[in-house]
């Protein structure tokens, strides 16, 4: 039975990972968590619905208290989601995302390292890309150019490098980074989603908007060079990105690192995000545009060809209109 670290379980993405690896069992979870954006009540409900979890109430910062984990507990594997992840707040305050995404990253694969953990995967995201010139109608692949625009995107890209090197120079030691697009959704069987208070993700904020928890949202910009003048963003299904981790912990059974795009190729507005959420909630609620956000690209796609040839990790909810209900039925339990 493998032991596995999740480093910010509580959390939205971590949640729904843990989840998948209980449902396929031979897995001793360890999660830690600061509860800083996790919840308490969503290891509760993992525990209630999929199976048993250790929990540790640990911020990463506390490096001799990590440091200590590791060398008892013996990982086999890390999965490593624990970051600060709001691009606007980013640019406001990047020492903090430096402090918090890189320099904790870089303490804990140290320790992984020196406590022998085999297997490490990481959670990086298309922000790495920044808003590249051109993007093939295939999507960007992972040999496009990295070139982050903001210090959310270099936070993890910095991280990425820690990784390849410590790769590079510690025998037994492999990664996989996964970069995320836009993940959205819940839990297909309902029992957890997205709790985030104060979220800035367009299908979340729309779906609180559609119940009335909001007054109204709005649009950050509808002068960028698209179709409708929104940006568009490459959405995908929080359990399909979840079940590409287990197929990440699988590779690395038998091959070196390697980094990977998780999205579906498909390009949606912010409009069209927006038309399809008061479509499945039946509510035509309020939307202002407003201006553009800090750091925002105009376009980004992911081509996710690489993961595909190289694991068994095929899409399953590549559907907006299942991603929207899935978000919105999850947010009527909050």
């Amino acid at each position: 039975m493998q032991k596995i670290l999740i480093t910010g379980g509580a959390g939205y993405i971590g949640s729904h990972v843990t989840k998948e690896l209980l449902k396929r069992g031979d897995y001793e979870i360890t999660i830690v968590d600061n509860l800083s954006t996790g919840f308490a009540e969503t290891i509760e409900r993992i525990k209630q619905f999929y199976g048993d979890v250790d929990f540790i109430k640990l911020d990463l910062s506390d490096w001799d208290e990590v440091n200590k984990l590791l060398g008892q507990k013996k990982f086999d594997a890390i999965i490593h989601f624990a970051a600060a992840l709001v691009v606007p707040e980013s640019v406001e305050n990047p020492l903090k995302y430096y402090l918090n995404n890189t320099a904790n990253t870089a303490n804990l694969i140290k320790a992984a390292v020196e406590s022998g953990v085999g297997k490490f995967i990481f959670s990086s995201t298309a922000a790495v890309y920044g808003e590249p010139e051109t993007i093939p109608a295939t999507g960007i692949t992972e040999k496009d150019e990295t070139s982050p625009i903001n210090p959310y995107g270099h936070s993890k890209l910095m991280s990425e490098q820690v990784l390849a090197d410590s790769a590079k120079a510690y025998d037994g030691f492999n990664y996989v980074a996964l970069r995320y697009f836009n993940v959205a959704g819940a839990d297909i069987g309902g029992k957890i989603g997205q709790s985030t208070k104060n979220a800035t993700h367009l299908i979340k904020v729309a779906a609180e908007t559609a119940l009335g928890k909001r007054d109204k949202m709005y649009i950050f910009g509808d002068d960028y060079p698209t179709a409708d003048g929104t940006c568009i963003r490459d959405y995908i299904h929080v359990d399909d990105l979840s079940l590409a981790h287990l197929e990440a912990l699988d590779y690395l059974d038998d091959h070196e690192s390697d980094v990977f795009n998780v999205g579906y190729g498909q390009g949606y507005s912010v409009k069209e995000v927006i038309d399809t959420m008061k479509r499945v909630s039946g509510n035509d609620f309020t939307v202002e545009i407003t201006g553009r956000r800090a750091g925002d690209p105009a376009m980004l796609i992911a081509n996710s060809q690489k993961l595909q040839k190289a694991t068994n990790w095929k899409p399953k909810y590549d559907n907006l209109e299942l991603i929207c209900k899935t978000a919105l039925e999850w947010e009527k339990n909050l």
